[in-house]
């Protein structure tokens, strides 16, 4: 939820960040919907929600954890955007169209289009976006995610190579083509008319039109973000967007205020909302019990006093989620650099016992990235499950030869009371199965974050999820293990995955594509670059007061995020 470069912060189990959600539709569809006339909201009506970790970022085109995106979709939006289907839908675009081949999309924004400042929103705004989502000097995390638009993986690998850059950059520039609908060039920012973006590609790609619903291609102003640098994004006027909420107030580290936004083309939300960051679930829970909160994330901890109590049990929402959450190992830092010690991490890990002890069973055990329900899960796959014997014989086979020639190794993680002892619940497993000693290695939630982005800071062992940005094999294993997308923070790269998933990304068939997708799903757990572990379930604590909440799979941030200007306060 991607790359999404990934995923939100307290979670149902661990606070940790991960990646976002989204999902396909047809590869051509129009459609007009016709937003209301702007209306007053109760300045009473605020809706008090806890999301955890404060975003470690906050720019559309360099953010990828789920609590990041959760405030982006807040104030931004796409050129489509998914519904309460998960069906790819017209947004700020009110209509897109395939070429012959998928080797070029053409959207046509709607008219009338406005910031919330009511200044012009046009096509040359997005196409400044998805341009700077490419551009090599932003080099955001998610931003191999266009990399089938003509010439953007040559701009972004350019290096230092003055001559390449600039031709590569020029090519973009053709291929990312604001113009009026008659084709005439487009006047800049405040040109009404400029109304027509058209997306050439380098192969055929018809689900680019999903694509275009992530943050990546929120069109954030150009002349804000020059004027600030490049921490623009920490001052919260310099948040002017075009989607259902106004950025009222940011406080570094504590709170992000909502309100509506009355130039929205949609549907003007009824609420106001409050984020607050507190990522001690314990803190939270008590917050909630005294009324402070009306949404928060329910910890495992919490679980069964919650099912308990005739009160709390009416207000828990538990339904089915889209993330995997997976132990990484760094392929580059040793023991990990061996494929044997990362088998027997992955055979010494009871998965279901943590789901049943830890998480008190709000998840399910998983052996496979993609989750069950979505399209490309592989019901078949049985390797690397827990297996105390093959664990022990993994590491006799290791070119370490036993646990005693083991270097130092430590697992870093969020730093909560509650996360500690989950993490020495997991230590303590793997001392028993493996006579191996784990240093813990806590750090501040933020920090964690960031650590885990770059692959020169990306701890040697770490626990991380991947939520989906949308429904589609290409989006759990293209957008995610390709060299030099998100496999990259822990030194993942295989060529001829690369190589497979390419040929599955240009597949127009549907049943070739699936084997494609199936086949390169193998591949990679063949060489066991992480140890899969469990699936989420949504599980969130809502107010009966609250009301017109929307739940999906994809609720990363907070029930209701999809379609939040349905959600009401009825006291």
């Amino acid at each position: 939820m991607n790359q999404k470069r990934s995923l939100w912060i307290v979670g149902v189990l661990m606070t940790v960040s991960l990646l976002l959600t989204a999902c396909p539709a047809a590869p051509v569809s129009t459609g007009d919907v016709a937003g209301p006339a702007p209306v007053a909201v109760e300045q009473d009506k605020v809706l008090n929600v806890n999301l955890g970790t404060f975003p470690d970022m906050l720019d559309p085109q360099k953010s990828s954890f789920v609590n990041e995106i959760a405030n982006l979709q807040m104030v931004y939006e796409g050129l489509t955007r998914q519904d309460a289907e998960l069906d790819t839908v017209p947004a700020a675009a009110e209509s897109w169209e395939y070429n012959d081949d998928a080797t070029q999309v053409t959207f046509t924004l709607r008219d009338g289009l406005t910031y919330s400042d009511g200044s012009p929103l046009n096509a040359e705004r997005f196409a400044y976006s998805i341009r700077r989502n490419i551009n090599p000097v932003t080099a955001g995390e998610y931003a191999s995610i266009t990399d089938e638009i003509l010439g953007a993986p040559e701009w972004r690998g350019c290096g230092e190579d003055a001559a390449a850059c600039e031709a590569a950059e020029a090519q973009v520039m053709e291929s990312v083509m604001a113009s009026h609908a008659d084709g005439a060039a487009c006047a800049g920012y405040d040109d009404a008319a400029c109304n027509t973006l058209t997306l050439t590609l380098s192969r055929p790609a018809p689900y680019f039109h999903v694509v275009m619903s992530l943050w990546v291609t929120f069109p954030a102003k150009e002349e804000l973000i020059t004027a600030a640098g490049e921490n623009w994004w920490t001052d919260g006027d310099n948040h002017i967007g075009n989607g259902p909420f106004v950025l009222d107030t940011l406080e570094m580290g504590t709170r992000a205020f909502y309100t509506p936004n009355p130039n929205y083309w949609g549907e003007v939300p009824n609420v106001s909302v409050d984020f607050a960051f507190i990522t001690d679930t314990a803190v939270a829970f008590e917050a909630y019990k005294n009324d402070e909160f009306d949404i928060i994330t329910l910890a495992a901890e919490d679980y069964e006093v919650v099912m308990a109590d005739p009160v709390l049990s009416q207000e828990a929402n538990i339904y089915p989620g889209s993330c995997t959450f997976a132990v990484m190992f760094h392929q580059l830092k040793e023991p990990f650099t061996d494929q044997k010690v990362r088998e027997a991490f992955a055979y010494a890990l009871d998965r279901e016992s943590w789901v049943r002890d830890v998480l008190r069973g709000l998840g399910s055990p998983t052996l496979t990235w993609i989750p069950q329900g979505f399209p490309g899960y592989d019901a078949e796959e049985n390797r690397w499950g827990f297996d105390p014997e093959a664990a022990k014989q993994a590491i006799a086979e290791s070119s370490y030869g036993s646990v005693e020639n083991l270097p130092e190794i430590k697992v870093t993680f969020s730093d909560t009371p509650r996360n500690r002892v989950r993490w020495e619940w997991a230590v303590a497993k793997w001392k028993e199965v493996l006579g191996v000693d784990i240093a813990l290695d806590p750090v501040e939630s933020t920090t964690f974050t960031n650590l885990t982005k770059d692959i020169s800071t990306a701890p040697q062992m770490f626990l991380l999820g991947w939520c989906a940005d949308y429904p589609d094999p290409q989006n759990w294993l293209s957008v995610y293990w390709k060299t030099g997308a998100f496999g990259e923070r822990i030194g993942y790269s295989n060529p001829e995955l690369d190589a497979l998933l390419v040929e599955a990304d240009t597949e127009l068939d549907t049943e070739a594509r699936a084997e494609l997708y199936a086949e390169a799903q193998r591949m990679l757990t063949d060489g066991v670059p992480v140890a899969f572990m469990w699936n989420n379930v949504n599980a969130y604590m809502v107010k009966p007061w609250v009301t017109g909440v929307v739940k999906t799979p994809q609720d990363a941030g907070w029930p209701g995020n999809v379609t939040p200007w349905t959600v009401d306060i009825q006291k």
